[in-house]
């Protein structure tokens, strides 16, 4: 059972009445110490040249918790960081093969969760047969126990639970896996990750339910290039002509702002200290919210790709390509923000979820000569392409997904809606993708205008990737 795939569904949801606020938040908050207290011991043996973290004992720990958590919660806490030992060693193993170039920087063991001065996260975990949905069109609820300390102290009845109300649906379905709770304190919500196991035979149609489009195979089929990038997301150009374009501009610039306030976090805090709670709370929204535009972007795409009946799609492979340039800016983006490799991954398993095969191919140079008649007499600046031989003005990453199509299906026409900029080659509806927090919804034009001295990923255009 545990080897069946696994898949996640995230809601949020607020307690249905103050006094289960109140015993909600004092339930959460009981974990982070114990957490910290199992996690001590196992980092002692880790840092001891005999020890073994495996052997480390906390189960003594339990008396002082279970009265709050329940025996149950403190066992899946236990096991909560068991796996995070697990996947560090694992880590640590890929950082040791010198053949393996996924994980280049030496991982650190796992950390705490906050401390009494500073306070503890707030996330909770419950084991998956001590909690039940209940879905309903006008109010669906989550219910789960706690310990009886808790129920004394907040006087519930006999079978008694705490009620929590539920926004969103299931996207999956299968068996309940170890439900968490995880209060944002920035953004006053409580996010609820419910896990389920799905039987192998179900996952592809529980996949591709969760599109609108299908492909018709019995129909005309087409090919696609994408060109990623950190300035925009995707940029896509399919054989019929069609382009889209979701940028990452406004994503990179909240990506950047978070990290400025991480660096003045971290240069207050003490001598010999490097991180603290609040920065790793930090950290961890600035991730979740940068997987989280971008995964909706490459769903957006493949229905995009599917409504155009599109079953093949090249991505260009940067693997050789990427390294340090010389603005600051571009480095950021280039190896923190825009994390290629987990994109690529990201558009082969949504797009081979619903039949659409992708592979990748050279990507070098795509956008540094030019599409429409080969020259290498061009300028890069931005979004903007201008090439000096046919005087040929695009979007350099349209001009780019254009080249790598080409290299793969032969030469094509023009395609549509191909300028960066206001005024040239208007773009239709749709061209042209940003992301509100929630949904991408259609841009009326290209965000970056023609800007010479604007340090860029193409600069010079001779000697950068696409």
């Amino acid at each position: 059972m545990s080897n069946r795939p696994q898949r996640t569904n995230t809601y949020t949801a607020e307690p249905v009445s103050d006094r289960y606020r109140e015993c909600l938040f004092d339930w959460l908050a009981a974990h982070a110490p114990l957490w910290n207290q199992i996690n001590y011991r196992r980092r002692q043996q880790y840092f001891d040249e005999d020890g073994d973290v495996w052997d480390a004992e906390y189960t003594d720990l339990y008396d002082d918790y279970a009265p709050i958590l329940g025996k149950a919660t403190c066992q899946q806490l236990a096991r909560k960081n068991s796996e995070a030992w697990r996947s560090h060693f694992k880590l640590l193993s890929l950082y040791r093969d010198e053949s393996e170039q996924t994980v280049t920087e030496k991982p650190s063991p796992p950390g705490y969760w906050g401390n009494r001065d500073e306070g503890y996260e707030l996330h909770g975990v419950v084991r998956n047969d001590l909690y039940d949905f209940d879905w309903n069109e006008q109010r669906s609820t989550l219910e789960f126990g706690v310990g009886d300390v808790l129920e004394d102290r907040y006087d519930f009845d006999h079978n008694e639970r705490v009620t929590l109300k539920v926004r969103g649906n299931p996207h999956w379905r299968g068996d309940d896996s170890r439900l968490e709770l995880i209060y944002e304190e920035h953004a006053d919500q409580l996010r609820v990750q419910h896990p389920v196991r799905i039987q192998s035979d179900k996952l592809q149609s529980q996949r591709q339910a969760a599109f609108t489009h299908t492909l018709e195979t019995e129909n005309t089929t087409h090919s696609a290039a994408i060109d990623v990038g950190a300035n925009n997301t995707l940029a896509i150009v399919t054989e019929g002509g069609d382009t889209a374009v979701y940028h990452a501009r406004p994503e990179f610039e909240r990506f950047q702002q978070q990290s400025e306030r991480i660096a003045t976090l971290q240069s207050e805090l003490p001598d010999g200290q490097y991180t603290s709670t609040q920065i790793q709370r930090l950290y961890d929204e600035r991730t979740r919210q940068r997987d989280h535009g971008r995964d909706a972007a490459v769903k957006h795409a493949a229905e995009w790709l599917l409504e155009r009946n599109v079953e093949t799609v090249y991505v260009g492979d940067l693997t050789d390509v990427l390294e340090t340039h010389w603005s600051a800016d571009v480095n950021e983006k280039t190896h923190e923000f825009w994390s290629h490799r987990q994109l690529v991954d990201r558009i082969t398993l949504t797009l081979g979820d619903v039949g659409i095969s992708v592979r990748e191919t050279g990507e070098y140079n795509s956008s540094s000569e030019c599409p429409k008649c080969g020259s290498t007499s061009v300028i890069r600046s931005g979004d903007s392409f201008r090439c000096d031989a046919c005087e040929l003005e695009a979007h350099a990453d349209v001009a780019g997904a254009w080249n790598i199509l080409q290299s793969e299906v032969g030469p094509m026409a023009r395609p549509a809606a191909l300028s960066a900029e206001r005024g040239r080659d208007a773009p239709y509806e749709g061209a042209y993708w940003q992301w509100n927090d929630h949904d991408w919804t259609p841009a009326s034009f290209g965000e970056q205008l023609w800007s010479p001295d604007q340090p860029s990923l193409s600069e010079p255009a001779s000697s950068q990737p696409g």
